[in-house]
């Protein structure tokens, strides 16, 4: 229809024959005209029964591009409201079907690798920043091999190491960051959260050389990869821009720092002395189900990707975490006064170790809650590879068409958790809100895990897909927060219990900027 809408936009343009600025003007915007007027007259006309209800837009370009793009839970949520859970939006010129609640969950995050294709989405995106041969750049049982190896980095072992190093980081944090001196202060939340959870990510998940690393070079290089994650690199990834140029220049150096510490690892690999609870030396000794041992160079690869994943999704919920903390001092003094009743000693509370956590259920709770009002994915995509019907409609979702599913959307849905919009930890002090999981466990071949793909609350995914780092995460998100609670008391500017809007810009839901709290010293003995 585009293609005819254009035709006679020429046609027209042809018979006129404008000379002037001023004509051409004037015919353009009788054509511009002339094609909303179709594109508006042909939504009111009878639609295809297999087709689900098509959100009305102006543009057939356009589409619904920028109010999806403005604030995508809000658009999904009021087209829902509309339309039901399943219709279908023009986005840069192409058709998405979005299926929302549990059951649109279970159909996108469920669906057969046969059925729909994620590589296909993602892969232009992560495929230049995270480097050939790995995630979305190589065959399916081939990703779910190299999740297998990063999943053995995340064992109960590897993160009982692990809770110590991040509090080291954290302490360390607070002693060289000019705006923590003295006894109270401000503090700009994103840019320090930022900094703390690449610290924590890198020196537990990637070693110590990657960390003493992060002061210099490769602190400058993950910033170039981080910027090339904008919605317009899903459409044409090979754009000349210029931070496109330098995302392929960070690519090839962090490439090289790893190849290097991986030769030097190898070199000294007989030592028996060593700590080899980081991923690192879990990928070097990893070896594909037909014989092949995973190369350094897709090593390489995947230490990019784990740090930028382990890093992303940590660095926006913290800050959130902070936010709303300051906006409710009285969660943050429960949480001062849990550590203090439950791990204190003599007075004084310990050095943070990773069974502490299990004795620390409001803190989970503050970051279970944090979760579900601000996931870092507000919307998870897949491109069908063959008709799909809908089971109960007359839908059938037709190969090409982007599938979209939004765990976010049902995360504030009232029919699962009542006063949505509120932040409210202690919901989850219920049995009956805290049984957000199936039992149903599946092995899509890096080991067993719950299929939880109609669960209300799928902050990490679900379905092969499904983040493997989630114990990690809780780990590190409850290790930092429990560091600087005890240490800080925190408030927002105006007093008030409100936090920054949602920054929908990038490819993650962070905080708007400014994003500043105030902060007052604790008596730490």
């Amino acid at each position: 229809m585009a293609g005819l809408e254009q035709s006679r936009l020429v046609q027209l343009l042809a018979v006129a024959k404008p000379t002037t600025a001023g004509e051409w003007a004037v015919a353009l915007t009788a054509g511009l005209v002339l094609i909303t007027a179709i594109n508006v007259l042909r939504q009111f006309l009878p639609q295809d029964k297999s087709e689900p209800p098509l959100v009305f837009h102006w543009f057939p370009l356009i589409g619904s591009t920028v109010t999806y793009g403005k604030d995508p839970p809000r658009f999904l949520m009021q087209c829902r409201e509309k339309y039901g859970d399943i219709f279908t939006f023009v986005m840069l010129g192409r058709k998405t079907t979005a299926y929302l609640g549990t059951t649109g969950n279970e159909f996108v995050l469920n669906a057969k690798v046969a059925d729909l294709n994620a590589e296909e989405v993602y892969g232009p995106l992560c495929t230049p920043v995270f480097g050939r041969g790995v995630i979305y750049d190589c065959e399916g049982w081939r990703f779910m091999e190299q999740k297998r190896f990063m999943k053995a980095g995340f064992t109960n072992a590897a993160l009982s190491s692990h809770v110590r190093l991040m509090e080291d980081e954290v302490l360390d944090y607070i002693k060289s960051e000019p705006s923590l001196k003295g006894n109270q202060g401000t503090l700009d939340v994103p840019p320090s959260m930022a900094q703390i959870t690449i610290f924590t990510a890198s020196r537990t998940l990637q070693g110590p050389e990657v960390r003493s690393k992060l002061s210099h070079e490769v602190a400058e290089l993950y910033h170039d990869l981080d910027m090339a994650f904008q919605p317009i690199n899903f459409i044409i990834p090979w754009a000349p821009l210029p931070r496109n140029r330098r995302r392929d220049i960070a690519q090839a150096k962090m490439r090289d720092v790893y190849l290097s510490i991986i030769k030097d690892r190898r070199q000294r690999e007989a030592s028996t002395d060593e700590d080899r609870s980081d991923m690192l030396w879990a990928l070097m000794e990893a070896v594909y189900k037909d014989g092949a041992a995973i190369s350094d160079v897709e090593i390489a690869h995947l230490m990019i990707a784990l740090l930028m994943a382990g890093q992303h999704t940590a660095s926006s919920t913290s800050s959130w975490i902070i936010l709303r903390l300051a906006s409710r001092p009285d969660i943050a003094e429960e949480l001062y006064d849990e550590q203090v009743r439950n791990l204190g000693r003599d007075g004084a509370l310990p050095r943070l170790e990773f069974a502490h956590l299990d004795k620390l259920p409001l803190l989970r709770a503050v970051v279970k809650e944090t979760l579900r009002l601000h996931s870092s994915i507000h919307s998870i995509m897949r491109r069908v590879t063959r008709p799909m019907s809908v089971p109960g409609t007359d839908y059938i979702i037709p190969p090409g068409r982007t599938l979209l599913a939004s765990p976010s959307v049902v995360q504030q849905d009232a029919r699962y958790f009542p006063n949505p919009e509120e932040w409210d930890p202690h919901r989850w002090d219920s049995p009956s809100t805290d049984q957000h999981d199936d039992d149903e466990m599946v092995d899509y071949g890096f080991g067993a895990i719950s299929k939880g793909t109609r669960s209300p609350y799928l902050p990490f995914g679900a379905g092969r897909h499904r983040c493997i780092g989630e114990h990690y995460a809780y780990a590190n998100l409850m290790a930092i927060i429990a560091t600087l609670v005890r240490h800080f008391r925190f408030g927002t500017m105006d007093g008030s219990r409100t936090v920054p809007p949602t920054d929908f810009t990038s490819m993650f839901s962070v905080p708007s900027r400014p994003a500043v709290v105030r902060w007052e010293r604790r008596e730490v003995e």
